[in-house]
């Protein structure tokens, strides 16, 4: 069994534009045997960006990620200090919440992005494409 949590930009690809993953990736997210997990921290930040005109999503992003079988993460007490205590390596909070969520919950981070190799934390990588 494979435990990953999601990226922001990777829930939004496995929704909208899944051949932008690979197929093993593909196959790893619909298999029920395997955690796919969102974090309360992506919504936050897809719902953010859309009100600030920065972000083209679906509507109903936290819908569809259950409508996919993801598994939802709440934001818990030792998620919020552990992100804050982690080093500055890198300064987005939603992406600074998603590594301290993953280190606490034993997930690998599936991204892109490279400022996450700055951290403690298993990290699958996917192409920006």
């Amino acid at each position: 069994m494979k435990q990953f949590l999601l990226d922001t930009h990777v829930a939004l690809w496995a929704l909208a534009a899944p051949e932008r993953l690979d197929e093993t990736l593909q196959r790893e997210l619909a298999d029920p045997r395997n955690v796919a997990a969102v974090s309360a921290a992506a919504v936050w930040e897809v719902e953010i960006k859309r009100a600030l005109g920065e972000l083209a999503a679906p509507d109903g992003f936290a819908a569809e990620c259950v409508r996919l079988g993801f598994d939802e993460l709440p934001i818990s007490f030792e998620h919020a200090e552990r992100a804050g205590r982690l080093p500055v390596v890198h300064t987005d909070p939603f992406d600074r919440m998603m590594i301290a969520q993953a280190q606490h919950e034993h997930l690998t981070i599936v991204t892109a992005d490279p400022a996450f190799a700055g951290y403690e934390v298993d990290v699958r990588w996917v192409e920006k494409g």
